[in-house]
């Protein structure tokens, strides 16, 4: 901990525990500011493994305004110590002249071993753990049995088979139970003591536990996630909040509790306010986003303005207009119109353009184009579905490793491709990589481990992150791992070569991108974020990965999380970091922010729609952004070594509303349509919009940027050409249509009719002209 006496120009360390050990939560006594107490939290995070506690956790007191610390917590205090200790939170009240302090724990001891009621004929994962050979096969083949439908098996695992394999000694009665635990299931079903709250009545000195048994089903394992807790300051100490997977309220000073999750309130909650000076007043935070409560919980409002989703993923249909479909966390997956914008107009008809596919933590998704109707996704851990989203079904396709083989290890977000070659052919990686010749229905592994193979922890580790296919050859197969490991192979998986030499060592392998303009170009990126690496370390090989050359030097120093190639335009380049969205216009060597109007975020997917031209980013945070690529696209060698270039310009639709208001209290309308323009120098333009050769409508001036501009025109033309510029419509209208009177708009404004203009752009002695439609 730090203190600072001067406004944060220079700071003191005031409290030190050990390397591994950090403050967590701090309070000031609103009776006396000199006495302060903060928690202190043990623990160490690695790729592979989360030590979520240690003996440094503690609570600390100063009564010299956080000079000096002493450890009042642990020994003979009442507040447990030791290995298992957690994250601790802190919240403190007056009552009746006397101070209390209270704070939730997340307590990592394992529970103690309890004997269990339960009837003999019911086989558990408890008896297998430690059950010998000879005492498996004397096991009734019913119970056996009962066991594997329990628990999902296949049905090819019968109870004869199960116990023939433990006799042949293919397997040990262990691997019944490896064989249904995975990641995602060791975060619920590990018994650990879970949440506690204490309270002290004597500034510290003493703890007392406020509550008997377990805080079951609020921290699970995973409370280094939540353990925050709050008292109500109106309610002397008998009103409190603690949040976890529920948020829950006690009205008894913590001796029982109750669960306020409301029916629109999502799970897993991280900040909560409570007025100070009206009872009931709260605003929730969670990974749904925010509600706010009057009456104390008991129900809620969902206040998501603005869009905070955090995406993994993106992807797109070719629906026309296509749809937009994004995995985020804790969210699921969901799909919507590409033509849509984030507003709150829908709140009126209820009718909500993006839909909900699948919960959990939402990953990858792959469509099928050929109907825009099936596609695969799911959740974490590896846990796929394919959807066909036309009949509202779906089907589990996850691979499963064979009884008594070791376990396929899944990353959180488990990498898929579908083959563009045939999208009947589907892949899969966990540490190995799975394919699918029948929409998932079938797999089969056709790599060993491409990892280093593990490490002992308690998080999915040495798994696969990205895989992708050549667009140009069916087969040539890309992979890269979260320990640092990329391979490739040529032939459909018969043989891999590992292409990891030439790269920094043990990084993630965030992205891995094979060209679809050259067969043997391959482009891949590095996260080292986990090992305190913040550099952008983003590769390309022209040789199929036998040797990398760095690309993207010139980006900053933020982590990179996805690298891609333009579909059109081979020396187009797209990176998105943890901070925002850069494109390189020649193959890495230099590259630009593209930054208007997207926030300062991360960017952990992007993908160009081929047919549409635009760009689909997801940011983990900021929700999911779109914007046009079609000019970007087409800044080749020949257009950007031209001093001026005019591009395609979007045709626009008449409106005999320009420049009205909808009623007297409506926003008024004014068309306007942006000129897209290449200057090679910065400078002045004039610009002009003539009907046909000789009639200048309009002229005005503009400010070019070196680079890509859109510049805006509002579609007005001067009043002093009215009659040239009348009789030219009139000559061109249809003999039987009637004839045409040009008439001022309500704002004072004359705006162009429907036809077709000539749009000139001159600049630096240079001069270049374009169509302009009105439709």
């Amino acid at each position: 901990m730090y203190k600072t006496t001067d406004g944060g120009q220079t700071w003191n360390r005031v409290l030190f525990v050990n390397d591994n050990t950090g403050a967590i939560d701090l309070l000031a006594d609103p009776s006396n500011p000199n006495i302060l107490f903060a928690a202190a939290w043990e623990r160490t995070r690695r790729a592979w493994n989360f030590s979520e506690g240690g003996p440094g956790s503690g609570i600390y007191k100063s009564t010299d305004a956080g000079q000096t610390w002493a450890l009042i917590s642990g020994g003979k205090s009442g507040f447990p110590d030791g290995e298992g200790i957690g994250r601790i939170g802190l919240a403190m009240t007056q009552a009746d002249g006397q101070t209390l302090l209270y704070a939730v724990l997340d307590n990592q001891t394992p529970r103690p071993k309890k004997e269990k009621e339960k009837k003999d004929d019911v086989l558990t994962k408890d008896d297998l753990r430690t059950m010998s050979k000879e005492n498996f096969l004397k096991l009734d083949a019913k119970k056996v049995q009962a066991y594997l439908d329990n628990n999902g098996f296949p049905k090819k695992y019968t109870a004869e088979k199960v116990q023939k394999m433990v006799k042949q000694d293919k397997i040990q009665p262990l691997a019944l139970v490896e064989y249904i635990e995975d990641a995602n299931t060791l975060l619920f079903d590990t018994e650990v003591t879970g949440a506690e709250v204490y309270v002290s009545r004597d500034g510290g000195q003493s703890w007392a536990k406020t509550h008997e048994g377990y805080l079951d089903d609020l921290f699970y394992t995973y409370g280094y996630y939540f353990a925050q807790i709050r008292v109500a300051p109106q309610s002397q100490g008998q009103k409190l909040y603690t949040m976890g997977v529920p948020v829950l309220r006690s009205e008894d000073a913590g001796k029982t509790w109750k669960s306020i999750n409301g029916e629109n309130v999502h799970v897993d909650h991280h900040a909560l306010w409570v007025s100070p000076s009206r009872p009931g007043h709260l605003i929730l935070g969670n990974d749904g986003g925010v509600n706010i409560s009057f009456d104390d919980g008991e129900h809620w409002i969902k206040c998501n303005t603005p869009p905070v989703g955090q995406f993994y993923a993106v992807a797109v249909d070719m629906s026309e207009p296509y749809n937009v479909f994004g995995g985020l966390q804790d969210n699921g997956v969901w799909r919507g119109p590409s033509t849509y914008k984030a507003d709150v107009g829908w709140h009126n008809n209820g009718r909500y353009p993006y839909q909900f596919v699948l919960g959990g933590d939402g990953m990858q998704v792959a469509v099928d184009t050929r109907d825009n109707n099936t596609i695969y996704t799911g959740y974490q851990f590896g846990n796929y579905f394919r959807f066909d989203l036309a009949m509202d079904s779906s089907f589990s396709i996850t691979p499963r490793h064979e009884l008594g083989e070791r376990p396929l290890r899944w990353n959180w977000q488990t990498p898929i491709h579908l083959s563009v070659h045939n999208p009947d052919i589907l892949y899969m990686g966990s540490n190995k990589l799975h394919r699918s010749f029948n929409q998932g229905r079938s797999f089969e592994a056709i790599s060993g481990d491409l990892t280093t193979g593990g490490k002992k922890g308690d998080v999915a580790f040495s798994t696969l992150t990205s895989i992708h296919e050549s667009p140009l050859k069916f087969g040539l197969l890309y992979c890269g791992s979260d320990d640092g490991l990329a391979h490739v192979t040529q032939d459909g998986g018969n043989t891999w070569t590992n292409i990891s030499k030439g790269l920094p060592e043990n990084m993630w392998v965030s992205r891995v991108q094979a060209s679809a303009h050259e067969q043997g170009r391959v482009y891949l990126s590095l996260n080292g974020y986990r090992w305190d690496h913040f550099e952008p370390f983003v590769y390309v090989s022209e040789d199929y990965g036998q040797t990398w050359t760095r690309i993207g030097r010139d980006l900053p120093l933020e982590p990179v999380n996805v690298v891609r190639e333009d579909p059109v335009n081979p020396d187009l380049l797209y990176v998105g970091t943890d901070h925002g969205l850069y494109a390189s216009l020649d193959r890495g060597q230099t590259f630009m922010a593209l930054h208007k109007n997207l926030p300062n975020t991360p960017v952990h997917d992007l993908v160009v729609h081929p047919k549409a031209k635009e760009i689909v980013v997801g940011t983990h945070g900021r929700s999911i952004f779109k914007a046009s690529v079609k000019e970007l696209q087409q800044l080749d060698a020949e257009i950007l070594a031209k001093p001026l270039a005019l591009f395609d310009i979007p045709s626009t639709r008449y409106n005999g509303g320009w420049g009205a208001t909808r009623g007297a209290w409506g926003e008024l309308r004014q068309p306007e349509v942006l000129i897209p323009v290449y200057a090679k120098e910065s400078g002045k333009a004039t610009l002009k919009v003539l009907a046909g050769d000789n009639i200048l409508l309009y002229e005005w001036s503009a400010d070019l940027k070196k680079g890509l501009n859109y510049l805006p025109y509002s579609l007005e033309w001067n009043e002093r050409v009215k009659g040239a510029y009348e009789k030219y419509l009139n000559d061109k209208k249809k003999p039987d249509a009637d004839p045409i009177a040009l008439e001022k708009a309500k704002n004072g404004k004359w705006y162009l009719r429907k036809g077709g203009y000539v749009l000139k752009v001159e600049a630096g002695g240079s001069k270049v002209e374009g169509k302009l439609v009105v439709e």
